[in-house]
């Protein structure tokens, strides 16, 4: 019998992406596999998981606004009709399985798989896990962590550390020289690459921003990922040396080029930097629950595997601490070392070997 899986997340890459990973995984080791995934409506998974060459339904639900109660007068029918709509997709593509990677519509789709007792799994990325995912904990079968750190959120005996997915190109040796050529960028100069997340984080493009004649007087060069929300503040900033895009759709070359990176502190960015071993000063998000992306770094930086700058911190310490790496390889050197033995390089096939545990028996 043909397996049939639902895979549900989205609304940031940091749920797509693992999600993704998954699914390839999957495709991989099972041909005739009949995938399904089962996103936010509007939201970016809606064309990112399509482009990835996968079926999606949208479901009408959106996160709840705890800054603008407003927005939030519309909540209630949209939970409602989410439980509709994941009720029909689940009675008409009958999965055996369901995966949840976080996000909008995996609380909907989850919860209503384990009303009609359809094997659920979890997979979250965080060491502080999200809203959505402790709800369900106890409605799981599995719940498969990114990190140790989430265990004591969770019942003990439905919990396995598998680490994060991350995309399968990342562990492909990918020379320097052949990345650079793939971005049209050269090989012998020093390398800046800096993230902010798939739309973009608004303070590490002003940092920047504000450090780009320091950066070009030090014969930088720098790979700029600004987001989609400020591509047209930013892009303008372009020059020689200096590249500025909303979105790097070829991150294994990004990281094969890097020399050093800048990035927030979401779970999917540091498992990716774990597996490439790069140099890192994180700039965790104040803007997310819990303030868990503070934590994910933290972890890090407590064993010497990365650099962490705060936001309410950063006019002072940012350049400060970017120049000091950028000056002392031995100082990237022992971060690159340290940061690689927190890689979960199977998390990918370990999460798929739970999640065919619950295949039907043929």
């Amino acid at each position: 019998m043909k397996p049939r899986i639902i895979i549900s997340g989205g609304g940031t890459g940091g749920h797509i992406f693992p999600a993704l990973a998954i699914a390839d995984e999957l495709k991989a080791q099972f041909p005739d596999v009949s995938l399904l995934f089962v996103g936010a409506y509007n939201r970016m998974e809606m064309h990112r998981v399509p482009k990835a060459g996968y079926a999606i339904k949208g479901l009408w639900i959106s996160g709840f606004d705890r800054k603008n109660m407003i927005r939030n007068l519309l909540f209630p029918i949209k939970l409602g009709w989410s439980f509709l709509q994941a009720l029909f997709i689940l009675l008409k593509f009958r999965p055996n399985v369901v995966v949840g990677t976080g996000g909008f519509a995996s609380g909907p789709l989850v919860f209503v798989a384990s009303l009609l007792r359809i094997p659920a799994i979890l997979q979250e990325q965080n060491a502080y896990p999200g809203v959505t995912n402790k709800q369900l904990a106890s409605r799981v079968n599995t719940i498969c962590l990114g990190s140790e750190s989430a265990q004591r959120f969770f019942p003990k005996s439905k919990t396995v550390v598998t680490g994060n997915p991350v995309r399968k190109a990342l562990h492909q040796n990918l020379s320097r020289t052949a990345a650079s050529k793939i971005l049209g960028v050269d090989s012998r100069v020093f390398t800046l690459l800096v993230l902010g997340g798939s739309l973009g984080a608004r303070k590490i493009n002003q940092l920047v921003k504000n450090h780009l004649v320091d950066i070009k007087k030090k014969n930088i060069q720098l790979i700029w990922q600004c987001g989609h929300l400020y591509a047209e503040e930013y892009q303008p900033l372009a020059t020689a040396g200096i590249r500025v895009v909303p979105f790097i759709d070829n991150m294994p070359a990004a990281y094969a080029v890097a020399d050093l990176v800048v990035s927030r502190a979401g779970a999917l960015a540091i498992s990716e930097l774990c597996i490439t071993a790069k140099p890192t000063i994180f700039i965790p998000s104040p803007n997310v629950s819990e303030n868990h992306q503070e934590k994910n770094a933290q972890a890090l930086v407590n064993k010497e595997a990365a650099m962490m700058v705060v936001e309410r911190h950063a006019e002072a310490e940012f350049w400060p601490v970017l120049i000091s790496l950028i000056e002392s390889e031995s100082m990237r050197n022992n971060l690159s070392k340290n940061i690689k033995s927190f890689a979960h390089p199977n998390a990918t096939k370990e999460i798929v070997s739970t999640i065919t545990q619950n295949f039907p028996k043929s």
